[in-house]
């Protein structure tokens, strides 16, 4: 896979480039050592598409998480303990959800990195919501989202958004004081 586009969230790409002066290119060695045409081995069932080959971002993030590993990048999971005080008087709640956890794609020197092949609002929620918890959490300082660009998704199955998209509505959603400084890579094949 190839860097194709990158966009600058709440100045993600000089935030990470000061701070983390080698991990854009440490990054694109990672991405450059998929050969995603490998990966091409999902047979469609879509109306849309029946019978046509896709490809598979279980195994596409099988591989990446592999080689995230082999740099001495770590997942990281934050257990969540549900409070129950919203709960209406008189409401019995059966006991939350146990074992439920917030989890962090890759971190190394309290840089976050999320690559999402999925839905739109996996996306915005990794950006937006997930990003902003690791660092309240003071588990990352800025983050990087590895992203499909369109001519990528477009191989992939129905509903998959991509980088074209995604900074569109970021652009026009604006900052928050609670964004953190984001690079936004998008990729493909």
């Amino acid at each position: 896979m190839i860097v194709a586009a990158e966009y600058s969230f709440n100045g993600g790409k000089t935030f990470v480039e000061k701070q983390w002066p080698t991990v854009v290119d440490e990054l694109e060695t990672i991405l450059k050592a998929v050969d995603a045409s490998e990966h091409k081995t999902k047979r469609s069932k879509e109306k849309t598409m029946r019978g046509r080959m896709l490809y598979d971002p279980v195994a596409l993030n099988r591989t990446l998480s592999r080689l995230f590993v082999a740099k001495g990048w770590r997942k990281l999971r934050v257990k969540c303990d549900y409070s129950q005080e919203q709960y209406r008087k008189g409401y019995s709640a059966k006991p939350g959800a146990r074992g439920a956890f917030r989890e962090m794609d890759f971190i190394k020197d309290q840089l976050g990195v999320e690559v999402q092949f999925g839905k739109y609002a996996f996306m915005v929620y990794n950006v937006c919501a997930k990003m902003t918890i690791f660092n309240k959490l003071r588990h990352i300082d800025g983050g990087v989202e590895i992203v499909p660009v369109k001519a990528f998704a477009d191989g992939m199955s129905t509903g998959v958004s991509y980088f074209e998209q995604f900074v569109w509505d970021l652009e026009h959603r604006g900052v928050s004081d609670i964004d953190i400084p984001v690079l936004i890579l998008g990729v493909d094949a």
